[in-house]
């Protein structure tokens, strides 16, 4: 929620409180703002006890408050005008009169006492000194953002809970349609799960929860995300190693101190079965500010025009709080989800394109192939206010992630009868050979991060400091067995063929497993940074900011030539140990208090076992660099109701790791890769009852210089669309009717960089850009009680979604979802 200027000089006039430029104390009330202020509840109210439906847009307080009382049995008394001149967030939903009372009141310092049945007066909140925060933050999460988003030099989008609840989301990957720039990527042989590039750089080892790594290959659930916050450009500084283009951070939902329970059932023409709730509980009887919240999910679904796959997952999340309003506070949380899902790795290409096949062909085994997950992640967070100038931080997490895996690829060599394959091969002489991908693993993330942040003066300079140290350890031991795959002159103890356009699923699963290799890899990690912002007078501010970060992986690897026989012995082991120093700077000029203008200079490395993955011919190769250089603007317009943002900016990957083709043990850094772009978004209330979520991004991405493909130089990077162009709207019609609608636009992409080129066409593999639409529609049936339905990929669109190398999978056909919330 905005703070500027006018809101200070609102509190200055109610309470005369010294002002230490410290956000310390709006930190110990942060719980409060989100889910309810202790100070409020009226013991002995018998007031607000019903649930209604309220849709009051952010906006003036007192405009707010004057839609309140239109809706609600509670006179609200504003004790002096000042107050009516704050920013309120407004409230939209199911809720009690006295919690839609809260709610409107989040985020703005003040609270509110019963004065009579059926009146509450406003009152300042009861802190010891007035704090700076001027507009909406990620801090909960994301403490190393010091400064409201308005004034972070960097691009972040951020699709908020109920977009993700109108819009039916029930993967992370779906969630991110919503950001420009982002496009999908399929699984591949050494991980499944969420993959994705994020302004032209893959971002999958860039997946974070809470602000910190979530490591796992596993598809994410959004069932227990209060919000999803993606932050492009290299950010090395503040997360470590990675982040090229970007970063995508979960922030879950915690314990607060109302009372309620919600959730939602669900019905698909896909199939799809599923069933969340929302569980929040104060427990005075604990403590002051302890409080409980428990989320759970259960889904069975199929894949709307894709014969076979199914998702079955079922997720439980409880988390308890304590001292929330307090200085000193706790927060313990654990996620459970496992899935048993039978995969799909969609067509093969042909050629330089996708197959020409149907859309529901499916090339695996319906009783042969499956994908399980078994992920835990347990986090244990700390938070204390030694003064209103200094808050210390810490957050430790263990996490366990388990899978056990065989997939089938489909990949076109040849025809039937042994023929060579040509572009006039008829389709049904066209052999798929089934190369199945197998592993078990466990990976395990240990990790804790320990924070301080620190706001003083230097003379007439302002500080808001931040520094901390972090380390962990993560392991990998995967076992992958490697499965001979039929030929038309191979056709015993091996994995069948099959037709290329009318493919058997029902086939019995058969397979022959030629070797095994058992890996283990243990990575140390430390990392120290510190981040400083000066405020220099009401026009200015300058960031910077440094780190330096230590990785040591240690890579074991042991061979067997089939399951049965003893173990061949071990490869030579193979160690990396990566000491890099990262840098930021930036500078922010406020023209006016509701818009900035900033500069931003930004580094982030790559080291070869960044995905705890090494081998001979990158043990010893030194870290990718990249770098990037960003100009932005951003306003928050109407009464903070609308906000506006545009960027341009170039990255760049200095030295690009390389393998030589004709020589897999040698890898230089060798290529230079860049993306240059343009980033436009706008998101909020256009009016009262019209919401939007819009983005467009255009990325200028090519192969710089390449020293072992030199015929790439100028080629498109891997998954990188040249537009992306995303917009989701709702409205809110007269007789209680919610609409809604969105489109996606993804332009086409190519499947490799380096070596893009079909060996019999010589062109490069690519699959055409798309449009997708989609619409929703909501009804509240009763006061408790909302029915919504959606409908996905209205035109029934035919598109190629994710892609890899080696396989594409296609997007879901037309389908809808219906449903009821439920609030009580």
């Amino acid at each position: 929620m905005a703070r500027g200027p006018m809101y200070w000089m609102a509190v200055g006039t109610l309470a005369a409180y010294t002002s230490f430029g410290s956000k310390a104390v709006t930190r110990a009330f942060a719980q409060q703002g989100r889910n309810g202020n202790p100070t409020a509840v009226s013991s002995g109210q018998t007031q607000g006890l019903t649930v209604r439906r309220f849709d009051l847009a952010p906006g003036a307080l007192s405009i707010v408050l004057a839609g309140f009382e239109k809706c609600a049995p509670i006179k609200v008394i504003v004790p002096n005008d000042a107050m009516n001149d704050l920013s309120s967030p407004g409230v939209s939903g199911l809720y009690t009169p006295e919690s839609a009372l809260r709610k409107l009141l989040d985020g703005t310092g003040i609270s509110y006492h019963f004065t009579a049945p059926g009146t509450a007066t406003l009152e300042i909140e009861k802190v010891s000194a007035v704090v700076e925060v001027t507009s909406t933050t990620l801090q909960d999460t994301l403490p190393k953002l010091t400064q409201p988003l308005l004034d972070t030099p960097q691009s972040i989008d951020v699709v908020p809970q109920h977009i993700i609840k109108d819009q039916g989301v029930t993967t992370l990957r779906d969630t991110l349609r919503n950001v420009a720039g982002i496009s999908l990527a399929a699984g591949e042989g050494g991980a499944q799960g969420d993959s994705l590039t994020i302004r032209g750089f893959t971002a999958r080892n860039d997946l974070f929860v809470d602000g910190m790594r979530d490591f796992g290959s596993y598809y994410r659930d959004p069932f227990n995300t209060q919000e999803v916050a993606v932050l492009q450009g290299p950010s090395s500084v503040t997360f470590g190693r990675g982040s090229t283009g970007g970063v995508v951070n979960q922030e879950t939902k915690t314990p607060g101190l109302d009372n309620f329970v919600t959730g939602d059932a669900d019905f698909g023409t896909d199939k799809t079965k599923r069933i969340t709730t929302d569980i929040n509980k104060p427990l005075p009887s604990l403590g002051s500010g302890v409080a409980f919240r428990l989320n759970l999910m259960g889904q069975d679904s199929g894949v709307a025009g894709r014969d076979v796959a199914e998702s079955r997952r079922v997720g439980v999340a409880p988390s308890l709080a304590f001292g929330l309003g307090t200085p000193t506070r706790w927060t313990l949380s654990y996620l459970h989800q496992w899935a048993d899902d039978t995969p799909d790795y969609g067509i093969p290409w042909l050629f330089d394109g996708p197959a020409p096949v149907e859309r529901h062909n499916y090339y695996g085994f319906e009783h042969g192939n499956y994908l399980k997950t078994d992920v835990q992640i347990g986090t244990a967070k700390f938070e204390h206010d030694f003064n209103p100038s200094v808050t210390f931080r810490n957050q430790a997490r263990y996490a366990h992630y388990n899978r056990d895996l065989r997939i089938t690829e489909a990949q076109v060599t040849g025809t039937f009868d042994g023929a060579a394959l040509g572009t006039s091969t008829p389709l049904d002489d066209i052999v798929a050979n089934r190369h199945e991908i197998a592993a078990t693993s466990l990976e395990t993330y240990l990790d804790d991060q320990a924070d301080v942040s620190f706001r003083f003066h230097t003379g007439f300079l302002r500080h808001n400091l931040i520094t901390g140290v972090e380390a962990g350890r993560e392991t990998s031991a995967p076992v992958r067995p490697t499965y001979v795959t039929c030929t038309p002159t191979l056709l015993t103890n091996c994995t069948p063929f099959t037709s290329l356009e009318d493919p058997d699923p029902s086939q019995p699963f058969q397979g022959t497993i030629s070797t095994t290799s058992f890996t283990h890899v243990d990575a140390l990690s430390a990392g120290t940074y510190v981040l400083d912002t000066v405020r220099i007078g009401q026009k200015w501010e300058v960031t910077g900011g440094a780190r330096i970060d230590w990785f040591d992986a240690r890579f074991n690897q042991f061979t067997s030539p089939a399951s049965t026989t003893p173990l061949a012995g071990p490869k030579p082991p193979f160690t990396q140990v990566v000491t890099k120093p990262s840098w930021r700077g930036a500078l922010v000029y406020k023209p006016a208090e509701y818009g900035s203008i900033y500069f931003d200079y930004g580094t982030s490395f790559n080291p070869s076992a960044e995905s705890l993955s090494l081998s001979a011919s990158t043990a010893q190769v030194a870290p990718e660099a990249n770098r990037t250089f960003e100009v932005g603007t951003k306003w928050d317009l109407f009464a903070r109701k609308l906000s506006l943002r545009s960027s341009v900016f170039t990255t760049q990957k200095t030295n690009a790791r390389e393998t030589d083709p004709t020589n897999s043990l040698l890898t230089v850094l060798s290529g230079t890769q860049r993306v240059n772009g343009f980033e436009v978004q706008a998101s909020g209330h256009l009016t009262s009852r019209w919401e939007v979520l819009s983005s467009y991004a255009y990325l200028d991405s090519k192969v710089v210089n390449s020293q072992f493909f030199p015929a790439s130089v100028g080629a498109q990077l891997a998954n990188v669309p040249r537009n992306t162009y995303s917009v989701w709207s709702d409205y809110n019609l007269p007789w209680r009717l919610g609409v809604g609608g969105g489109a996606d636009f993804v332009d086409s992409r190519t499947a490799s960089s380096t070596s893009p080129f079909d060996p019999v066409t010589g062109l490069v593999k690519q699959v055409p850009g798309y449009w997708v639409f989609n619409a929703m529609v909501k009804r509240p049936l009763t006061e408790r009680l909302e029915m919504h339905a959606n409908i996905y990929n209205l035109a029934d669109k035919y598109y190629y979604d994710q892609i890899h190398p080696a396989h594409i999978i296609p997007g879901a056909a037309r389908s809808a979802l219906i449903g009821l919330d439920y609030k009580f």
